[in-house]
Parts: structure tokens; sequence; C-alpha cells
């Protein structure tokens, strides 16, 4: 089932509640508590972050309440990278994720990137695949040493 959702621009007032955002969606694939502790500050959203002219947040609300986010981050004038993307966990599986990434990738368009390149969480790869991304590798994490995360390439069509 789809849900109805209204894409936004995220607002300053809203980095605290989108970093609590982060963490429960990142929780509901069965995470330790000290797994989550350890991300804790990489999903942590700041104001500073959602002013920042380099980077696009977005939120998707439903029936008024944020159900998720994206962040997009400008790495250079034809490359965008997915910083994040948040469903709240009873949102997930309803199409609230597939509007975001549509969306990222086309405000990825919008800024000139011809790629849009993802870190993804291993839990997301089915997820990304479906969304055009192919696998190019790996990243280590910045959160857990020694844990590498998949990377993928969505080339972008004008």
């Amino acid at each position: 089932m789809t849900e109805t959702i209204v894409l936004r621009p995220a607002q300053v007032e809203q980095a605290s509640l989108l970093s609590e955002l982060a963490l429960r969606s990142k929780a509901h694939w069965g995470y330790s508590s000290a797994f989550m502790q350890a991300c804790r500050v990489e999903l942590e959203v700041s104001a500073s972050d959602i002013c920042d002219p380099a980077r696009r947040y977005v939120t998707a609300e439903a029936d008024g309440l944020v159900a998720g986010y994206y962040a997009l981050e400008q790495l250079s004038p034809d490359e965008c990278e997915l910083e994040a993307l948040f469903v709240e966990p009873r949102h997930i599986g309803r199409g609230v994720g597939r509007q975001l990434i549509e969306h990222a990738k086309s405000e990825a368009r919008r800024w000139g990137a011809r790629t849009l390149v993802i870190q993804g969480d291993p839990n997301a790869v089915t997820f990304y695949l479906a969304a055009g991304g192919v696998a190019v590798g790996e990243r280590e994490s910045d959160s857990i040493p020694g844990r590498y995360l998949p990377v993928f390439r969505i080339e972008l069509s004008a």
C-alpha cells in the first residue's frame, strides 16, 4: 500500500526530530543497543546540516507528521551523495522510501548531477537495487571500525 505523502524542505527546528527518526529507523532492523549507541553521532542531524547550501534535507509527511526524510549532498558539479534516507518503522514498506528516493534523484538532477552515490545499510540492498542502484563496492563505516557497507551508484538521465 502506497501512502499519500507531502514532501517538504526540512526546517531547522526539525533537526532533533530527524535525528531520533533516523535512530528508530535504523533500530527497526534489530541492531543491538551497543551498535545503536555507536551509530548515534553519525545519525545526528544538526541545524547547520539543514542550513548547509551544499545539502538538501527533505521530509515526507503523512497525515501532518514526519514519516521519513532524506539528505542529499552535492559532492561535485556532476555528483551527489544520498547521505541519509530514513523512514519511520510503522511506514516502512508503504511506499514512503520509494517516494523519497525518487525525489532525491530528481533533486540531484536539478543540481546538474549525472550520478547519485549511496552508501547503504546492508538491510537496504534490495531497496537501492530496485531504485536503479548498481553495487560498486564497499566503504568502511564511520561508526563501526571494520564494518563495511555496500556502495551503490545510480546513473541519472537528463
